[in-house]
């Protein structure tokens, strides 16, 4: 049992040994075989190093050779710019001498020139001696008195000369005026609207004035106080007058009594509902009417508070002319005068439409219509431009644009159109009193008549006293004068006529 114990760990031992000796053979046999590899990989590095050092040799050869030759081809060029600077160096100072030498010669030729300059000079002023003592005369007095001779002996025919430029000039001009305004005016007409200050309301029947005055008058009265118009209940059948000077109060009680009309109960009480009622749609209808007064001119970008503004020149009126009437025909006229002569339309239009937009407050505010329109456009930020055309239709502004000078020929087209306003006859006589007055304080005016219902002035002077020339002058001073004394529509022809009559008799 030991024998076979100790046997058995003889052979373990023994294959123990064995397989440490074939372990060891093979690891030994494996690092010969990496080294072999480890060599090869070696060698066949070398041989990549050296063919890369060669073709980088080769391409440091060849790029050396470029270089080379580049330089070669640049100092070339520079070669070749050198000279043609040198050339052109010397080409510039053969021009600098010729320069030199010609400023030169110039520079003798002026001192010449200056030489001969003041030898005439002193010629000249010898020649000038001699003549004012053979004359008698210095040389000042000589050309005073040859300017008077010419003068006198042109002042007929300058005078003549200019009143013909002048006639033809303002021949044209009104010509050319005449049609853009004629035409303006055919192209467009609209009815005179006169305003008055009553209003007629239809009553179904005549018992329906006793419940209008109401029992001792109280609903008559009630209907007074809140509408702000006198109620007029006379004998015209079936009818009662309304009168007050505002339009707005008139409509205002209009709608409130045909409102009670039909609800059929009249008391105080249903007054005061129906006076509210007529208030609100009133002023729904001035806005509709603004917005179709704007529409019907073709403007469209208004504030809405502008728009309603508008509306209540409706119930505003200018010598019995309705202002909104007027306003929008002024719109029309203006619109097409200022396409006629290449304006801005669209600026011109709107500031026709909005000349008298002062006019809706004027008797709510202090100030003219003028001067609150402006405010009021300012304040709902309405272009300057347009302000600036329509703050001299009055002339209480300057002129400041084309477009001003047409909104105010415009609105005198519209106003002075026959039957379009009522002016007093006490006015008009004062105007005519005011042109002849004017006329009659310059000297040598002998008669003064404005006629053609004072748009002309025909003046008659002493011809003794004023010649032709000074007709033609003293017509201008009188136009100058009336245009800024006197205070007229349009504008006024100022003829002077100066008569002569040779008598002689034959004995």
């Amino acid at each position: 049992m030991n024998a076979t114990i100790l046997l058995a760990a003889g052979f373990l031992v023994v294959g123990a040994a064995i397989g440490y000796f074939v372990r060891l053979w093979t690891v030994l046999r494996k690092k010969d075989s990496l080294e072999t590899k480890a060599q090869e990989h070696v060698e066949s590095a070398k041989s990549e190093a050296k063919e890369i050092l060669i073709a980088a040799k080769d391409n440091a050869a060849q790029i050396l050779a470029d270089a080379q030759k580049e330089e070669r081809e640049r100092k070339q060029d520079l070669r070749r710019l050198e000279e043609h600077l040198l050339k052109k160096e010397n080409f510039l100072e053969k021009q600098q001498g010729e320069l030199d030498r010609l400023s030169a010669q110039k520079k003798e030729e002026l001192d010449h020139l200056k030489t001969v300059e003041v030898g005439l000079q002193s010629e000249r002023e010898k020649i000038t001696h001699e003549l004012e003592h053979v004359a008698g005369l210095s040389r000042d007095e000589a050309r005073t008195k040859i300017f008077e001779e010419v003068e006198n002996a042109s002042r007929t025919e300058l005078a003549e000369k200019i009143t013909k430029m002048e006639r033809e000039r303002v021949k044209e001009i009104e010509e050319k005026s005449v049609e853009i305004i004629t035409s303006a005016i055919q192209r467009y007409a609209r009815n005179s609207i006169n305003d008055i200050t009553t209003s007629v309301v239809t009553l179904p029947n005549e018992e329906i004035k006793g419940k209008i005055i109401g029992r001792e008058g109280r609903n008559i009265r009630t209907f007074e106080r809140l509408t702000g118009v006198e109620v007029v209940v006379d004998e015209a059948p079936e009818s009662i007058l309304l009168s007050s000077f505002d339009p707005m109060r008139r409509e205002l009680a209009r709608i409130t009594l045909e409102k009670l009309l039909k609800d059929g109960r009249i008391q105080p009480a249903k007054i005061e509902e129906k006076v509210e009622e007529a208030r609100m749609e009133l002023d729904d209808y001035i806005r509709k009417v603004g917005e179709d007064a704007a529409f019907e001119v073709g403007i469209i970008d208004l504030p809405k508070e502008i728009v309603h503004l508008i509306g209540r020149l409706n119930y505003r009126s200018s010598y019995g002319q309705n202002v909104l009437q007027h306003s929008i025909e002024m719109t029309h006229i203006a619109g097409m005068i200022a396409s006629e002569l290449g304006l801005k339309v669209d600026i011109t239009k709107k500031a026709a439409l909005l000349h008298d937009i002062g006019k809706a407050i004027d008797h709510e505010v202090e100030g003219t219509h003028v001067e609150i329109g402006r405010k009021l456009l300012k304040k709902y930020n309405i272009h300057e431009e347009i302000i600036r055309a329509m703050e001299s239709h009055h002339e209480e502004y300057p002129f400041s644009s084309p477009e001003s000078y047409v909104v105010a020929a415009a609105d005198a087209i519209s106003a002075a159109r026959p039957g379009a306003r009522r002016d007093t006859l006490e006015k008009y006589i004062r105007r005519l009193e005011d042109i002849e007055r004017v006329v009659h304080t310059f000297p040598g005016v002998n008669q003064a008549y404005a006629v053609s219902a004072g748009r002309e002035v025909r003046v008659f002077v002493t011809p003794e006293k004023i010649d032709d020339f000074g007709a033609l002058q003293l017509a201008k001073q009188i136009a100058a004068k009336i245009q800024t004394e006197v205070q007229y529509p349009g504008e006024i022809k100022v003829t002077v006529v100066r008569e002569v009559k040779a008598v002689e008799y034959a004995r």
